[in-house]
C-alpha cells in the first residue's frame, strides 16, 4: 500500500465547505479508478486553516496511472466550486512498510 499525503491551507471560514466539496468532487472522482483504497481527512483543532488528506492506494503504479487530463478535469470542477479559498502547500508519496495491529 502507498499513501498520497496532501496538506492544504484553507480559508478558515470555508474549511467545512472545503471538506464537503473535496468528498463530493475529489474523493468521488478518485474512487472510480482501480487501486483507490480510501481517504482520510485530518483537521487541526489549533489551526483552522490546515486540512491534511491521506489517500490510500494499492500501489504507486495504480495511483500514477490516472490520466493527467482526468485529474485536470476534477481539479477544474473543484476550483470552480471553491474559488480562491485554498492552496495546496505540501504533497508527498509514501510506501507503507509495516502495519501493526494489537
Amino acid at each position: 500500500m502507498v499513501i498520497e499525503w496532501l496538506k492544504a491551507r484553507v480559508d478558515p471560514e470555508k474549511r467545512e465547505q472545503y471538506i464537503q466539496k473535496d468528498a463530493e468532487i475529489w474523493t468521488k472522482g478518485l474512487s472510480k479508478y482501480p487501486g483507490f483504497l480510501g481517504k482520510e481527512v485530518w483537521i487541526s483543532p489549533e489551526n483552522l486553516s490546515e486540512v491534511v488528506m491521506v489517500i490510500h492506494w494499492e500501489s504507486f503504479e495504480k495511483w500514477h496511472s490516472i490520466p493527467a487530463a482526468d485529474l485536470e478535469k476534477i481539479e477544474k470542477e473543484f476550483s470552480q466550486a471553491m474559488g480562491n479559498t485554498y492552496e495546496l502547500v505540501e504533497s508527498a508519496g509514501y510506501q507503507v512498510r509495516n502495519i501493526t495491529r494489537a
